[in-house]
C-alpha cells in the first residue's frame, strides 16, 4: 500500500489529498476540493443571466426586424414592377404627346368653329328681343286706344290708326321672315293626331294659307283613288266633321302630293305627268310631263308605293323629286314655275332614290332619309344653294314602324307624316341665320 501526498495551496484548485489501492486492485484517491468563493460565484451567475436575457432579447429583435425586413423587401420588389410600368406608361405619354396634343387641340378648334357663328345670332337675338318688346309695347298702346275708339268713337282719325297698325304688320312681318329658314338640326315627337286609313296616304295643310284658314286634306292609299276629302280645321278632322269632298279627273300614284296656295300638286297614275288642281274652281288648272322622270315603280322610295315622284313645297317655292336614268337612277331636285309647272332649274345629286326612305325640302335644302322603317334617321342633305351635300345623323322616332309620307310644312314648322295608318306631325329645330340690313 503506498501513500501519496501532494501539498497544493487549496485556493490555486483541486488537489490529491491520498491514493490507494483497494482489495480488487482499484486505484482509491482522495482529494481536496478548493475553496468556494460563493459571493463571486453568484455575482458571475448574475451578469451571466443578464447577458444572456439580452442576447435573447437581441436574437427576438433581430427576428422581427428579419420579418420587417423580408415583408420590406417584398414591398419595394412590387413598387420597383409599378415603377417600371409607370416608367413605360410615361414613356408611351411622351412618345404619343405631340400626336394626342394635336388630336385634342383640333378637337376643341372644330368646337369653337362650330360655337363662332352663335356669336353673331345671339347678338342678333338680343336685339331682335328688344325690337319685340317694342312691337309688344306697340301692340299695347294700340290696344288701348281701340278700346277707346270703342268708347268714344271719333276721338281719334280712323286713317292714322289704320296706317300705324299697317305699319306695325309689316314691321311684324319682316322681323319674322329674318327667322323662316334655317338649317335642320333637330326633329322631336311625333304627336299623334288620329288613326285613319289604310297603311299608306297623305294629309297635309296649306303653307300659304291665312291663319284663319286651317284645312285639311286627306288621301288615303297610294294607288285606284281620286276622292280627296277636305276638313275646316285640325279638330273637325279629327272628329272625323267632313266639309267636302273632291273627285278628281285622274288617279294619283304614290302618295307625295302637296297643297300650296289653294291648289293640289299630284302625279298622275302611271305617268310622270304632275297635274295642279285648283280646289276653288274644282279643275284643273295646268298639267305637264317631268322630262326623263322615272315613274311607276321605276324609281320608288325604299317602300315602293308609286313613290318615284315628291312633289313638296317650302320657304322658298315649289318642288319635285325624283330619278332619271340619266342620273343613274339617282335623286334629281328640280324647282318648279307654281303656275305652268315649268322645270325652272334642276340639281342632280348623287343620293340613290331606291336606296332612300323619304325626303323634305327646308329652306332650299333637300334632307332625305335612309329608311321607312325602324331606326329611320336624316341621313343625307343637299343644299341647292351651294350646289352641295353633306352627311347627317338627325335621328327620329318611328313610332309606328312605317312611314310612308313624310312633308315639311313651312307655316306650321312641321313634319307631317303617314306612319302606318296613323296621321302624326313631328316638330323641328332649326339653326337660323338671322339677316341684318347690313348683309347684301
Amino acid at each position: 500500500k503506498r501513500t501519496l501526498e501532494i501539498l497544493i495551496n487549496p485556493k490555486e484548485g483541486w488537489q490529491v489529498y491520498s491514493s490507494a489501492q483497494d482489495p480488487d486492485g482499484r486505484c482509491i484517491c482522495t482529494v481536496v476540493a478548493p475553496e468556494q468563493n460563493l459571493c463571486s460565484r453568484d455575482a458571475k451567475s448574475r451578469q451571466l443571466r443578464q447577458l444572456l436575457e439580452k442576447v435573447q432579447n437581441m436574437s427576438q429583435s433581430i427576428e422581427v426586424l428579419n420579418l420587417r425586413t423580408q415583408r420590406d423587401f417584398q414591398y419595394v420588389l412590387k413598387m420597383e414592377t409599378q415603377m417600371k410600368g409607370l416608367k413605360a406608361k410615361f414613356r408611351q405619354i411622351e412618345d404619343d404627346r405631340k400626336t394626342l396634343m394635336t388630336k385634342h387641340f383640333q378637337e376643341l378648334k372644330e368646337k369653337m368653329d362650330e360655337l363662332l357663328p352663335l356669336i353673331p345670332v345671339l347678338e342678333q337675338y338680343k336685339t331682335d328681343a328688344k325690337l319685340i318688346t317694342q312691337f309688344k309695347e306697340e301692340i299695347r298702346n294700340l290696344s288701348t286706344v281701340l278700346t277707346g275708339i270703342q268708347e268714344e268713337i271719333g276721338a281719334y282719325d280712323y286713317e292714322e290708326l289704320h296706317q300705324r297698325v299697317l305699319s306695325l304688320e309689316t314691321r311684324l312681318r319682316d322681323c319674322m321672315k329674318k327667322l323662316t329658314c334655317g338649317k335642320l338640326m333637330k326633329i322631336t315627337g311625333p304627336i299623334t293626331v288620329k288613326t285613319s286609313g289604310t297603311r299608306f296616304g297623305a294629309w297635309m295643310t296649306d303653307p300659304l294659307a291665312s291663319e284663319k284658314n286651317n284645312r285639311v286634306w286627306y288621301m288615303d292609299s297610294y294607288t285606284n283613288n281620286k276622292i280627296v276629302r277636305e276638313y275646316k280645321s285640325i279638330a273637325d278632322f279629327v272628329s272625323g266633321a267632313e266639309s267636302r269632298t273632291y273627285n278628281l279627273p285622274f288617279k294619283w300614284a304614290g302618295t307625295n302630293h302637296v297643297v300650296y296656295n289653294g291648289s293640289l300638286y299630284f302625279n298622275k297614275y302611271q305617268s310622270n305627268i304632275i297635274i295642279k288642281y285648283s280646289f276653288d274652281m274644282g279643275r284643273v288648272l295646268a298639267q305637264r310631263s317631268l322630262e326623263y322622270a322615272g315613274f311607276h315603280n321605276v324609281y320608288p322610295y325604299t317602300w315602293g308605293g308609286f313613290s318615284d315622284i315628291d312633289l313638296m313645297a317650302d320657304e322658298i317655292g315649289l318642288w319635285a323629286v325624283y330619278a332619271t336614268n340619266q342620273n343613274a337612277g339617282n335623286i334629281v331636285i328640280s324647282q318648279l314655275n307654281q303656275d305652268t309647272l315649268e322645270v325652272m332649274k334642276s340639281w342632280s345629286t348623287g343620293y340613290p332614290k331606291r336606296s332612300a326612305g323619304e325626303s323634305f325640302m327646308i329652306c332650299g335644302t333637300l334632307y332625305v332619309t335612309n329608311s321607312h322603317l325602324t331606326g329611320a334617321k336624316v341621313y343625307y342633305s343637299y343644299s341647292t344653294k351651294t350646289s352641295t351635300y353633306e352627311y347627317t345623323d338627325i335621328p327620329f322616332h318611328n313610332q309606328y314602324f312605317h312611314i310612308s309620307m313624310l312633308d315639311y310644312n313651312a307655316r306650321d314648322r312641321a313634319l307631317y307624316a303617314w306612319n302606318n295608318g296613323h296621321q302624326v306631325l313631328f316638330n323641328v329645330t332649326l339653326f337660323h341665320i338671322i339677316k341684318t340690313e347690313d348683309d347684301t
